[in-house]
Parts: structure tokens; C-alpha cells; sequence
């Protein structure tokens, strides 16, 4: 007799990806969808999902999901929130969305100590539209507009380190930062965005889980190479675990 030792979780729905090749969203996705599901909270979880890759994520979550515009997801999911306070509400956001366009409602949503989960998602550039510097664009790294490197000598700037950035904000309760890069990583980020849920199920306020994930196609490397970036570029530059 044959025992089931994996199945889909509920929360997913079984499409075809329009991701591309050794991209990260699609692991992210499924570790929110089993986390839901696991949680027993499919029917009043909804996310915001603003401009981004992962601007469809609705074709792949199978509960509730609102789009918002660039930037402005975690001003959407404090008015969902407020309005439906019994409900579980998150975000999913880039980098480029969150922090950059979205930089003062992340701060001030944090601030606030709003009881939300945002699910961050690091690929350190612009996937979306073409591979531009982001603010997480490391330095020297070769990007649609820094094709010589970053480089904070030409007025670039340097990386936003986002989990510090907020870590000094007493809304915030809890902060850490994942990655996608091996399989016990990713077993670790599950467990961070668990708690993240659990944090707004228990009423405590604002958790963020900042997750280092791959981008092949504008990283211009293979999937193998790209995780292994992550491991030996990335991270050294974000450093994985709980911030706050």
C-alpha cells in the first residue's frame, strides 16, 4: 500500500507557472499556501499583491488576494485590516515595491505597529521590468541601469538593509530574513513566515520575513548559479536570521 508523504497544499492552485526558470516566487508562494493551509485560516486569509513579478500572484493563491497599486500595499492592507479586523491579512511584496516606491508606507505602516504580516521578497533588482538597480542591488553589481556595477561613488547609494532599517521601530515585533537558496533554507523560511502569521492571529502587531530569492534571467546566470550567488554573495551583505 502506498503512503502519501507530500501532496499540493489547498491553498495553491495547480497552474501552469508564468515564472521564469529557477525563480524563486514560486517556492515563496507555495510556503504561504501550505503555512494558510496549515493554519486553518484559508477562508479569512487575504493578501495584497501590488506591481511586480508577482503582481498575479491571485492566479496562484487559492483565497481571497487584492492587487494595489506600486508601492502601496501596506496602506491597502491596513484599510482591509481595519475594516476586518478578524481577518488574516498579509502582503507580498519585491523589493523594488517595497522599498523604493513603497518606502514610506512600509516605514509608517511599521510604525504604526499596524497587526500585519508582509512577506518581502529580495531578488536584490527589478524583475519585472527589465532588470533596473533596486534599492537592494548590492555594490558592484551590474544591473539594466548600473551596467558598470553600483557604485556609491557615482551617486548610487548603497544597498537598503530593510529588516535593520525597521528593527529600531517599536511597532515592529518581529523581523527576519530568509532565503530560498537550499532546502533546508527553505524549511527555515517556512517556520519564519509561520510565525509572522501566527504574530497577527495573537494580536501582537507588525512582522516582516525578508526572503533572499533567486532571479535567474536578470541575474543573466543559470538556477544553479544563482542560488549559489545568493549563498556566497548575498548573503554576506544581508546576513540570515531573526533581526527582531
Amino acid at each position: 500500500m502506498k503512503k502519501e508523504v507530500m501532496k499540493p497544499p489547498k491553498s495553491l492552485r495547480r497552474v501552469t507557472t508564468h515564472y521564469c526558470p529557477g525563480c524563486g516566487h514560486g517556492i515563496a508562494h507555495r510556503i504561504v499556501a501550505e503555512v494558510v493551509d496549515e493554519l486553518e485560516i484559508r477562508e479569512k486569509t487575504v493578501g495584497v499583491a501590488p506591481v511586480g513579478c508577482s503582481v498575479i500572484a491571485y492566479d496562484y493563491w487559492d483565497f481571497d488576494v487584492s492587487e494595489a497599486a506600486h508601492g502601496r500595499a501596506l496602506a491597502v492592507a491596513t484599510g482591509i485590516k481595519r475594516c476586518r479586523p478578524n481577518l488574516v491579512v498579509f502582503t507580498y511584496q519585491g523589493d523594488g515595491d517595497l522599498a523604493s516606491i513603497g518606502i514610506a508606507e512600509t516605514l509608517h505602516c511599521a510604525n504604526r505597529g499596524e497587526n500585519l504580516t508582509c512577506i518581502f521578497i529580495n531578488n536584490a533588482c527589478y524583475g519585472m521590468t527589465g532588470g533596473q538597480m533596486a534599492p537592494t542591488t548590492l555594490v558592484g553589481q551590474k544591473t539594466a541601469t548600473t551596467p558598470w556595477g553600483r557604485d556609491p561613488q557615482r551617486k548610487e547609494g548603497f544597498p537598503l538593509k530593510v529588516c535593520e532599517l525597521l528593527a529600531n521601530l517599536p511597532g515592529v515585533v518581529y523581523l527576519e530574513r530568509v532565503s530560498l537558496a537550499n532546502p533546508s533554507q527553505v524549511v527555515k523560511a517556512k517556520r519564519a513566515v509561520k510565525e509572522a502569521f501566527l504574530n497577527q492571529i495573537e494580536g501582537k502587531g507588525f512582522s516582516l520575513v525578508e526572503v533572499l530569492s533567486p532571479c535567474p534571467t536578470i541575474w543573466r546566470m543559470s538556477a544553479p548559479e544563482a542560488v549559489r550567488w545568493i549563498e556566497e554573495v548575498m548573503q554576506k551583505f544581508f546576513p540570515l536570521g531573526r533581526i527582531k
